[in-house]
């Protein structure tokens, strides 16, 4: 499938993690041009040498969880890659492993932060550019936000406004030709959740590449049709 994206010029966020790599990799793969924000330089310049993209990989650092920060970091991407095609927002993190009543009140304002703060930042700064493109925006949930899950309740809560968010983008831009899609990974393959979780049945975990591979659908042309759906990703690959 290389090259479907050939002239695209897609942004990622959350590149330093395991799904993000996947993400930028698999754009890559398929032509597209990235930009990806980073927050530590060390790690970055570690990462990057992976990708070996040449220019076809533009980075800078921004904390794209703070609307101003987004907004300065792709109006520099544009301004360096000369447009923008796609979004996948897939900067978020975890945490739980309490009840409700014994969560740690901070789990609440962090889930928020790491998982919905950066989705809307993000979406906002880049809406205006998209629209110049008809352009394609994938947003990253996850399974618990459409069943929940006992002891995440601050998770699946960050997760489930995501979706929401995602679906009235996804209304408001219909007819302004900008798409809205959402995937619901379940358990992804990582070494930091094999690490975390050492004793789980890893049989139904979902690689990071196969995620990837449902996103940079989602953001090129054969997915053209479609905006508001959200998309389990729950399955081994």
């Amino acid at each position: 499938m290389s090259g479907e994206l050939d002239g695209h010029v897609c942004l990622v966020t959350g590149g330093t993690g395991n799904l993000g790599r996947a993400v930028i990799t698999e754009l890559l793969s398929r032509g597209a041009r990235v930009a990806a924000p980073y927050r530590s330089a060390d790690r970055w310049r570690e990462i990057e040498r992976g990708f070996a993209a040449g220019d076809r990989l533009w980075s800078a650092p921004a904390d794209v969880s703070h609307t101003d920060s987004a907004q300065e970091f792709v109006e520099k991407a544009v301004a360096a890659l000369g447009r923008l095609d796609g979004l996948a927002t897939v900067a978020g993190a975890y945490a739980g492993s309490h009840t409700l009543e014994k969560a740690p009140a901070s789990e609440w304002p962090t889930m928020l932060g790491a998982n919905l703060a950066p989705t809307y930042a993000v979406c906002r700064a880049a809406l205006p550019a998209l629209l110049k493109q008809g352009g394609s925006v994938v947003t990253v949930a996850a399974r618990l936000a459409l069943e929940g899950g006992a002891g995440s309740a601050a998770y699946a809560v960050s997760k489930a406004a995501v979706l929401a968010l995602t679906r009235v983008l996804a209304l408001e831009n219909r007819e302004r030709g900008v798409r809205f899609n959402c995937v619901a990974p379940g358990t992804i393959d990582t070494p930091d959740n094999r690490a975390a979780m050492p004793k789980a049945d890893t049989s139904g975990w979902t690689p990071p590449a196969a995620i990837a591979r449902v996103i940079a659908f989602l953001l090129g042309p054969a997915s053209a049709p479609t905006t508001g759906a959200v998309v389990p990703v729950d399955l081994p690959a």
